[in-house]
């Protein structure tokens, strides 16, 4: 019987290419290239896509005869040798999707990916570089005069800026659900299985279960949750055409991760922000919601905390806690014609009823559970009214729907006026949303998938004993969520998910046995590795959706900043205020084209000749919808039932036909992500390791010197922190370079190795380089293996931490004293040549520490290079 379930592996992770005048042939094949499947597309056809998948999975041999064939039938002459009838287009990753505009369908391929995280040995991939191929042959081609135009709109999203793919963890869904799954009873899983093999899409996935026996492995793939899939409307053509592995679903957003290390033990913080698809757009061009619900600026974030010393999802510690921000759920707009920085709000819909934000928060019921808790952080008293009218008819609408809810399922108001606080000197920011946090947390709970330590039952803290969520008995779940908003929901929205996520974070840890409170204090080095994570997070979403980075930080916040970030806080708002005003529209056009809300159509105006996209976006201005919600009972009745539990993870008859199940051999490459994660079939070395490449609060923010605290939950001094060490780039190269000495470490390859070695290392990105920071990971890895050009080695400066230069020369007079030291060890060595080793050589001339004789003293220490290049020894002597 099997014992266990394990997420599916897509088998389509490398992908080639081939090209005939007649037909593309997409070969995709594993990682380890033990598996291929072939798409055949037709190139005939001027305006269709025609797309064939022969259902059968290939081996390396059998691949390489299938190409050989193709090869000599498509040659112009039959055996003829100097030219091939099957050329090789291009080599690939995955297949973000299919579009067409007024001609022939293009394919959007991923030819360059980074790693960017790892969850449970399950890789993170940020698109870095996209080739689009256009399909049709050219004697077939019919063009058209606007086509160059829709292209170079639909490339103004530029896919190399913050996307992410997973071959075998679900980014649209959160950890709590994706484990969740996994822990889906036995029974149920069989039924499903019995169930999938009866539509089974593959007629030889199958093969071979029947003579698996008893001993196997449940594999699971649920389908994404389609409003954080960026790519969704690309894939729906082939969706029911080719087998699920061809198709990769991405994500839009952040995602970062940094090492906290605790004594040695590592522990992975992620940072993962899925934007919303729906209603997406730029800064004043989308404000408020849509006829269905959906607010601009939604994004998604969520904190993962795992024990990267166990890595498997049933045997490791994990835990996560997720917020959201999202505009306020009413229909409001403003006009940015009249070039001011802040242009009036007005209410575009009167909405006595509530009807836009009633349908928002059963999506929010639907996804997340009770209780919903909403954050506003806009501004209360206003010398003129401006942003007091959102708070108002916020108000109004949630006081309208509480009165049809259980009252133990109510949605929770907190307002709070951020700006007056952040002006007044006698109240601090901070410690007021340190209150709220902790409210908000004890509400909602947290994710975590073990249960209490023992030693959180012998030794219970309060807070923990206060602590809401839903208890199960292999851990606890997070039933509910905040949801952070002000106007533009970016700088204060930003400072206030940071401080609920600290105070999350300190709970993660204390579930999990690595503090003895759940309380974490500024200063230290895992509130910095997380203050870094969060800004980073805020500038990325800061520049997708207002153009700019972040201008109000969690320092700013805290009045530490220095007075050089004035300035650049100035610069910001104007490129903010550039953006908005200059090239918006021109962004907000491509969203609409590459999400499918925009499909050009011969004979009905162009994308450029529309005065505005408000009809596209609400499609009740455009049809009639087919059904009204009640007043009153304005939720959907399936999930008020299953409160507090978020509807989506109760398993129940439609949720499962959201699955796809299939049983597997316990070694099938498809469901063994220790193979995957280590691939003991290719030769990996420690500067391939990206483990050593992400952030590390030992390496990054603990302080350089002899007898400091290692815990990473000391508070520091701000000149302590070992970023003032690295604060800017050469005295970073510099560090890095007397890494390298004192570790002995071999010379780094030179530039031409590296180019020589991959063909797109070219376009690497460097650290401090680009308007988005990403610290997470500060390498580049190159797509020909994934790996990292690690830059920074884990060992700590030699003359940082024993206050001695190896570089320096030897004086004459220590070059004797050493000389005359190895001879007394060399007699040493020959008299006591019976007993104990006391005195060796070692190989490669290293001569190790020798003792002291008792009646001598010991004035000093002295580090002596010796002879052999690149080899230190210590030795002590008198």
């Amino acid at each position: 019987m099997p014992t266990a379930a394990a997420p599916i592996i897509s088998s389509v992770q490398k992908l080639v290419l081939y090209e005939t005048r007649a037909r593309y042939f997409l070969v995709g094949s594993n990682h380890a290239e033990t598996k291929y499947r072939v798409l055949k597309i037709d190139r005939t056809e001027p305006k269709d896509l025609v797309i064939i998948d022969d259902r059968h999975v290939y081996t390396q041999q059998e691949v390489r005869e299938l190409l050989g064939r193709l090869d000599l039938g498509n040659r112009t002459k039959m055996g003829q040798k100097g030219s091939s009838g099957l050329f090789r287009a291009v080599s690939a990753f995955g297949v973000v999707g299919f579009v067409r505009f007024l001609e022939g369908y293009y394919i959007v391929l991923i030819t360059k990916r980074r790693k960017m995280a790892d969850i449970g040995g399950h890789a993170i991939y940020k698109i870095e570089d996209t080739n689009m191929i256009y399909i049709p042959n050219d004697s077939v081609r019919v063009t058209h005069p606007d086509e160059a135009r829709y292209l170079r709109i639909f490339q103004n999203v530029d896919l190399s800026s913050n996307f992410y793919f997973s071959y075998s963890y679900d980014l649209s869904h959160s950890l709590q659900y994706n484990l969740t799954v996994l822990r889906m009873p036995l029974e149920m899983l069989k039924s499903e299985t019995t169930q999938s093999r009866q539509e089974s899409f593959d007629i030889f996935e199958d093969e071979g279960l029947i003579t698996q026996g008893g001993s196997g492995v449940f594999g699971i793939c649920s389908e994404p949750y389609m409003k954080y899939v960026w790519n969704g409307e690309l894939l729906d053509i082939i969706k029911n055409t080719v087998h699920r592995d061809w198709l990769l679903y991405i994500i839009h957003g952040f995602c970062g991760q940094s090492k906290l290390l605790i004594y040695g033990r590592p522990v992975y913080v992620t940072l993962i922000a899925r934007r919303s698809s729906k209603f997406a757009g730029t800064r004043f061009l989308k404000r408020g919601a849509n006829c269905e619900g959906d607010v601009a600026n939604e994004v998604e974030t969520e904190q993962i905390l795992c024990d990267a010393s166990v890595m498997s999802f049933t045997a490791g510690s994990y835990s996560s806690y997720v917020q959201v921000r999202g505009s306020v759920p009413l229909y409001w707009s403003q006009d940015i014609s009249t070039m001011m920085p802040k242009p009036p709000i007005t209410l575009d819909q009167a909405d006595p009823f509530a009807h836009v934000a009633a349908l928002h928060f059963d999506q929010m019921l639907q996804r997340f559970g009770s209780p919903i808790i909403i954050l506003n952080l806009v501004k209360e008293r206003e010398k003129r009214k401006h942003e007091r009218i959102l708070s108002e008819e916020l108000v109004a609408a949630v006081t309208y729907l509480n009165q049809f809810l259980p009252p133990e399922h109510t949605i929770i108001y907190i307002p709070w006026d951020m700006a007056k606080y952040t002006k007044s000197k006698l109240c601090n920011v901070l410690d007021r949303l340190n209150v709220i946090a902790e409210s908000v947390v004890k509400k909602t709970g947290f994710f975590v998938n073990r249960p209490d330590s023992y030693c959180s039952i012998l030794r219970p803290d309060e807070k923990w004993n206060e602590l809401g969520g839903y208890v199960i008995p292999t851990g606890r779940l997070q039933t509910g969520v905040l949801r952070t908003n002000c106007v533009d929901c970016l700088d204060r929205t930003n400072t206030a998910q940071f401080m609920v996520g600290k105070c999350a974070l300190a709970y993660q840890l204390y579930s999990l046995g690595l503090i003895d409170k759940p309380n974490l204090q500024f200063d230290t080095d895992a509130v910095r590795l997380f203050e870094e994570l969060y800004e980073d997070h805020g500038d990325t979403l800061s520049l997708q959706y207002g153009g700019s980075q972040l201008v109000h930080r969690v320092k700013t916040y805290r009045k530490i900043a220095p007075w050089t970030q004035h300035s650049k806080d100035i610069m910001q708002t104007l490129s903010r205020y550039y953006s908005n005003a200059f090239s918006d529209a021109d962004r907000q056009d491509s969203i609409n084209l590459f999400l499918g809300v925009f499909h050009p159509t011969e004979g009905k105006p162009h994308l450029w000749e529309l005065p505005t996209d408000f009809y596209l976006h609400h499609k009740n201005t455009m049809r009639l919808l087919p059904t009204r919600r009640s007043y009153t009972y304005w939720w959907t009745p399936e999930v008020i039932k299953h409160l507090p539990l978020p509807y989506d993870e109760v398993i129940c008859a439609a949720n499962l036909k959201k699955l796809i199940v299939k049983k597997f051999h316990k070694c099938e490459e498809e469901i063994d992500i220790h193979n995957e994660f280590f691939r003991p079939y290719e030769l990996s070395s420690f500067d391939d390791t990206f483990c050593l490449a992400m952030t590390s609060s030992a390496r990054d923010f603990m302080p350089k010197t002899v007898g400091i605290d290692p815990s990473p939950f000391t508070v520091r001094k701000p000149d302590e922190t070992g970023k003032s060490v690295l604060g800017n780039k050469s005295n970073r190269e510099e560090a890095v370079l007397q890494r390298k000495t004192a570790a002995s470490a071999p010379p780094p390859p030179s530039e031409e190795a590296v180019s020589s070695s991959s063909e797109d290392d070219s376009g690497t990105d460097r650290e401090d380089e680009g308007s988005v920071s990403q610290r997470s990971t500060p390498v580049k890895m190159t797509d020909a293996g994934d790996s990292a050009k690690v830059t920074e080695n884990v060992v700590q400066p030699m003359k940082e931490v024993y206050g001695i230069n190896l570089s320096d020369g030897l004086s004459e007079e220590d070059l004797s004293i050493y000389l005359r030291f190895v001879q007394l060890g060399q007699s040493q060595h020959r008299q006591d040549k019976s007993s104990q080793q006391l005195c060796s050589r070692c190989p490669d001339g290293v001569t190790n520490l020798c003792p002291v004789r008792q009646h001598e003293s010991v004035e000093r220490i002295l580090n002596v290079r010796l002879r052999s290049p690149g080899v230190w020894s210590y030795i002590w002597y008198c």
